[in-house]
Order: C-alpha cells, then structure tokens, then sequence
C-alpha cells in the first residue's frame, strides 16, 4: 500500500470518527444541547486528528485542505483525493448516523441526522460571512499549532478547541459547519439540502482567506516562498 493511499483511508476513517460523533450528538440531544454538541465535535476532532494526522496530516475537511493549498501546504494536485476520501468518509458517517438512530425517528427528521441549518431569520448571505469567518478562524489554528515550523505541537488539542468554540458561537446561526463534508454527508443520508451554497461556499471563501494570510502575512518570512506538500502532522 503507498502512503498517499494510506493517506487517503486515514483521511475517510478520521472523517468517519469525527461526524459520526459530532452529528450524532445533536441527534442525540434532538439539537438541544449546544454544549454538548460543541464538545462532542471538538473532542473528536482533537481525537481523530491526534490519531491519523500521521499519516494524512489530519485534514477531514475539504476546506482545511483547500485552505492547506492556498497557503502552499499542501500539493494542489492531492486536494481531489483528499477531497474525494473526506466525502465518502461523511457519506459513511451519515448513513451510518440514520441506521444508528432508527429507533427514533422523531430526532431524525428534527435534525436531519446532524445536517447543519439556518437559525431563525438568518439571511443566505449572512450565513455565509459567519461560515468564512468560523473557517478562518479555524485555518488559523491549523497553522499556528500544526503548520508553521514555530508552532507548538498541540495540533490535536488546539484545532479541536477551536471548533468547540465556534460552534458555541455560530451554531445558533448556521450550525457552524466550517466543512462542506460536514454538512454533504448527513444531508445526502436525509435528503436535505437546504441553503446548501452557505456550506459550500462559506467554507471555502474562510479558507482561501486564511490560506493567503498564511501565506504572505503570517509564515515565517524563509517560509513562504514555493508551495511544498505538507507533512502528514497538521
């Protein structure tokens, strides 16, 4: 087996890890608890990238990877495979999530087995400046604790606390998603795909965003020259 395929199942296991227990918390809360959502997410994450960022650099985001591309982290020519991996391991995650929870299928319709949505009154075009701003947010601890070459190596630790946090802040207004796959995979398992565009496009303006602040504000000046892949630790 190669490591880029190695890579790439670390990357669907720890995707699989992370949304089955981030979105079967807010089942299993009936989305009540944000509390409790917002530690079942970042204790996962803190757990699955800990656990697979070895061998993948722990990305179980298409955002995160994107972000990684931009910033010159991570090869272009990988973000579709990374990609590719993280959606099949959220599509898993998703249906796995309505199986589990089939003896209840008042909280699978209330939430849409763990599928992020809009707060009340919460325009598409608001939505979207808070899923970037989340996804900075979130890219920006990637590098501080598991890119740059000064970071402490928390990555784990710090990245997961971060997605606590921002779901404690913008889960009442978009579900803090700060992922597409996050959002694809419980959403094709129930079919809802509401304001789908917020998660995709969010996600992914934060990143870009976060990638070239990175890159050319934040590196370490003899860092920031050419586009290197990143090491299978972030």
């Amino acid at each position: 087996m190669t490591g880029h395929t190695r890579a790439l199942l670390a990357e669907a296991a720890g995707t699989f890890m992370f949304f089955f227990i981030g979105a079967g918390a807010i089942v299993a809360t009936n989305g009540e608890d944000l509390v409790a959502i917002a530690l079942a997410h970042g204790l996962a994450l803190a757990v699955a990238v800990s656990s697979f960022g070895a061998l993948s650099g722990g990305h179980f985001n298409p955002a995160v990877t994107f972000g990684l591309a931009v910033a010159g982290k991570h090869p272009w020519r990988r973000v579709p495979t990374y990609s590719v991996a993280q959606i099949l391991g959220a599509l898993v995650a998703g249906f796995a999530l309505r199986y589990a929870f089939e003896f209840d299928p008042t909280a699978l319709a209330r939430t849409h087995i763990g599928t992020p949505g809009l707060g009340g009154g919460v325009t598409g075009l608001t939505a979207i400046v808070v899923e970037a701003i989340l996804t900075v947010f979130l890219l920006w601890v990637v590098f501080g604790t598991a890119v740059s070459p000064l970071a402490p190596r928390i990555a784990g630790f710090g990245i997961g606390l971060i997605v606590a946090a921002d779901i404690l802040v913008g889960g009442g207004i978009t579900g803090a998603s700060m992922n597409p796959a996050r959002w694809l995979g419980p959403a094709v398992a129930a079919n809802f795909y509401d304001n789908w565009f917020v998660y995709v496009a969010g996600p992914l303006v934060g990143a870009a965003l976060a990638g070239l602040s990175y890159r050319y504000v934040f590196a370490p000046s003899e860092h920031r020259a050419p586009a290197t892949p990143l090491a299978p630790r972030a």
